[in-house]
């Protein structure tokens, strides 16, 4: 088990210091947008599925509530949260539609929408951020393996370098936390 645990910790190290290499230039320019945004008086809108949606409500949770530091809220919204919103369009137009449809409802010119996606494939997300960009906003994918479809509609693509879901879902969060700690001090230190 011992010889598990350290393989599992093994293949984590490997992916943050790829994403270290790799990713660092696109998470100061995720960090940018965000900012910008805020500074607009834009807001965030975050989807995703199954773990990513939790992921998507942890990050909103940072923006809206805090990080590290005393700040005033900035507006951002989980498109995953209201089961009443996401079983009503699922069960009227779809569930490909769950996101697309809030997009469409809450995001105006000059938001952001961010969608968090491991394979890159999930059809909700691809369909909301093409929308988002349709109507004006930013995008951002944390996406995982290649980027999938999404990656060619983000202006940010944040692609985790694995195939493997946990790993991808680790890299996500540890972004997550990297921009909300940047996002703070660049907007209130």
């Amino acid at each position: 088990m011992i010889t598990e645990i350290t393989s599992q910790l093994v293949a984590h190290r490997e992916v943050i210091v790829r994403i270290e290499q790799d990713l660092s230039p696109l998470i100061a320019e995720m960090v940018a947008l965000l900012e910008e945004t805020f500074k607009r008086g834009g807001k965030l809108l975050v989807m995703g599925n199954g773990g990513s949606a939790a992921d998507a409500q942890h990050f909103v949770a940072e923006i809206v509530g805090r990080f590290k530091m005393e700040r005033r809220g900035l507006p951002a919204i989980a498109l995953s949260t209201d089961t009443s919103i996401l079983t009503a369009i699922g069960n009227d137009y779809g569930f490909d539609k769950v996101f697309r449809r809030q997009v469409e409802a809450l995001a105006a010119p000059g938001d952001l929408v961010v969608g968090i996606s491991t394979s890159g494939n999930s059809p909700n997300v691809l369909q909301a951020l093409e929308l988002a960009r349709e109507i004006g906003c930013s995008t951002v994918g944390l996406l995982g393996t290649d980027g999938g479809s999404i990656k060619n509609i983000c202006d940010v693509a944040l692609i985790v370098p694995t195939c493997d879901t946990p790993r991808v879902q680790e890299g996500h969060i540890t972004i997550i936390h990297i921009v909300c700690d940047l996002l703070e001090k660049r907007m209130f230190a």
